[in-house]
C-alpha cells in the first residue's frame, strides 16, 4: 500500500508518493533523490542518516516517513545557502574533518543541531553531541576541532550583527 506525504524539506513543501513502511531516509532518498543522507546500517547505529526534525537530529533510518508528516525536515543538502557554505562546512573542508565523506552528512546535521540549541559548546559537549555518529576515518579530533571553529566563526557573526543593529538603533 502506497501513501502520498507532504514534507516540508529544506524550506520546500514537497510531496512523495511512499510505500506506508518507508522511512523518512527511504522517502528522502529514493522518493525526492536527496542522497545526501546516507544509508548505513539501517538501525539507528551509525548515524550516517541524521536529518534534523523541527530543529532535532534524528535517526532517519528508524523515523517512520509518516512521522515527519507537516514537520520541517532539514537535509544536508539544505545546509548550504545561497551564499554558499555553511560556517560547518567550510570548517569540515579547513580542518579535513571529512576523510571519506559516507559519516559527514549526517555530523554536520547533528553538529548544526547542537549548534542551534547550543551556540557556544564546550568540547565535551560536542563529544556528546556526536556520540551517535561513527567515524571510521578521522579519529574524530579533526571533527570537533572543526565544530569548535563553525561555533566560533558563527558566534563572531552574531556579535557583529548585533553592533550593526545595535548602532542602527541609535541613529
Amino acid at each position: 500500500m502506497h501513501a502520498i506525504i507532504t514534507l516540508e524539506v529544506n524550506g520546500d513543501r514537497r510531496s512523495v508518493g511512499v510505500p506506508a513502511h518507508f522511512t523518512l531516509l527511504e522517502a528522502l532518498r529514493y522518493g525526492l533523490g536527496l542522497t545526501g543522507s546516507k544509508q548505513g546500517c539501517d538501525k539507528g547505529d551509525c548515524g550516517a542518516c541524521t536529518v534534523l526534525l523541527d530543529g532535532d537530529p534524528v535517526l532517519s533510518c528508524i523515523t517512520p516517513v509518516w512521522e515527519a508528516e507537516g514537520r520541517s525536515v532539514l537535509t544536508v543538502e539544505g545546509l548550504a545557502g545561497p551564499g554558499g557554505l555553511h560556517p560547518l562546512q567550510e570548517a569540515f573542508e579547513e580542518c579535513g574533518a571529512a576523510q571519506c565523506g559516507f559519516c559527514t552528512p549526517g555530523i554536520l546535521m547533528s553538529a548544526y543541531g547542537l549548534l542551534l540549541r547550543n551556540p557556544r559548546p564546550a568540547r565535551r559537549e560536542i563529544q556528546e553531541a556526536l556520540a551517535g555518529n561513527l567515524c571510521r576515518c578521522t579519529g574524530y579530533t579533526k571533527i570537533f576541532v572543526a565544530v569548535e571553529r563553525a561555533a566560533a566563526r558563527l558566534a563572531a557573526g552574531a556579535a557583529a550583527e548585533d553592533g550593526v543593529r545595535g548602532r542602527e538603533a541609535v541613529r
